[in-house]
């Protein structure tokens, strides 16, 4: 696939990029040559190769998903300059 100075300048436009007219040949070119690098990955043979997604073999480390309070909502509640049987106490603001 090879792309012209009309469809960089299209692709721009998309991206919202101003590219001056001076500058849409040399950035066909770049872009030609970076559709070349990536069409020549069509040529590795990958059959028999597992999907990864990373390099190094990793095990995420995880907690256990349990619900709790935390523990400290007297402490919280300490804080809140009204408080009423352990919620805070706050203006109304709905009318």
């Amino acid at each position: 696939m090879a792309l012209d100075t009309d469809t960089v300048k299209r692709i721009a436009r998309l991206a919202r990029i101003h590219v001056d007219e001076a500058d849409l040949a040399p950035l066909a070119d770049e872009l030609n040559n970076i559709l070349g690098w990536v069409e020549q990955l069509d040529e590795v043979d990958t059959d028999g190769v597992e999907p990864m997604t990373s390099v190094v073999e990793m095990v995420q480390r995880l907690r256990a998903d349990a619900v709790s309070d935390g523990g400290v909502r007297d402490k919280v509640l300490a804080n809140a300059p009204e408080s009423d049987d352990g919620f805070f106490v706050v203006p109304k603001v709905i009318e």
